[in-house]
């Protein structure tokens, strides 16, 4: 995917955990996929880790950690592993892919002084996971919850009863003021909240049995690229060598 038009949002947030220190937080974007990446960072002990990545801008991510000066303890991708020495790859146990870590729901990453809270979050897929900062400020959703969306559900072994009570029962206990960074987004937005999505969402306000047969009707196109991600994803995007 050389070329494609990338975009990072660096700014520093102002939300703090226990310690008193605000997470170094950047995130990426892949236009290609339309994909949020998220490197989160203890501005001490420099230790981070790596939220979403894309196989395809592995370069830029490692890229991105050296210059800040971070040392990256733990991504979603055996790439990353392979760039940054020291990086072990991390993935849902049920999602059955090749990883250095399984992890599963209520596992703990931890880096310098924060850490985040595994909750799985199935529906899209049966691997889908939420991670949660450890003061419950920010939560990072993946596919199950999207701004005023949510992931499909009609491929993948999805199932939209169980994504709706993923949802409500972990993402939606969280405070309020939690903000929600999803792994995608299609109309530019970038974060929004637990309240927002609670009382806003077209589709997750509605009641299961309402959310089950919308999500049953969506008639939504193959996604790009499908055949290939699916077989990388269960590599941990490691690129094997063709027969």
């Amino acid at each position: 995917m050389a070329g494609s038009a990338l975009k990072v949002a660096g700014r520093r947030l102002s939300q703090h955990t226990g310690s008193g220190a605000p997470v170094l937080l950047r995130q990426m974007f892949e236009s290609k996929s339309c994909t949020y990446t998220y490197l989160l960072g203890d501005r001490e002990s420099r230790e981070a880790v790596l939220i979403d990545p894309v196989l395809e801008t592995a370069q830029r991510d490692a890229q991105l950690v050296k210059e800040l000066g971070l040392r990256l303890l733990y991504a979603g991708s055996g790439l990353l592993r392979s760039l940054l020495p020291g990086c072990q790859s991390v993935i849902s146990r049920l999602s059955g892919a090749q990883a250095d870590w399984h992890i599963e729901d209520g596992d703990s990453i931890r880096f310098g002084r924060f850490a985040l809270e595994t909750r799985a979050s199935p529906g899209h897929t049966p691997g889908c996971v939420t991670f949660v900062l450890n003061d419950h400020s920010m939560a990072f959703t993946g596919d199950a919850l999207l701004i005023r969306g949510c992931g499909r559900t009609d491929f993948q072994q999805g199932c939209a009863k169980t994504l709706y009570h993923s949802v409500h029962e972990k993402i939606f206990t969280l405070p309020g003021n939690c903000l929600i960074y999803p792994a995608h987004d299609y109309h530019g937005l970038t974060v929004s909240t637990v309240e927002e999505e609670r009382t806003l969402n077209p589709r997750l306000t509605l009641s299961c049995e309402e959310f089950v047969k919308v999500m049953n009707k969506l008639n939504l196109p193959k996604p790009q690229q499908i055949d290939f991600a699916v077989p990388a994803n269960m590599r941990c995007g490691i690129q094997t060598p063709p027969s």
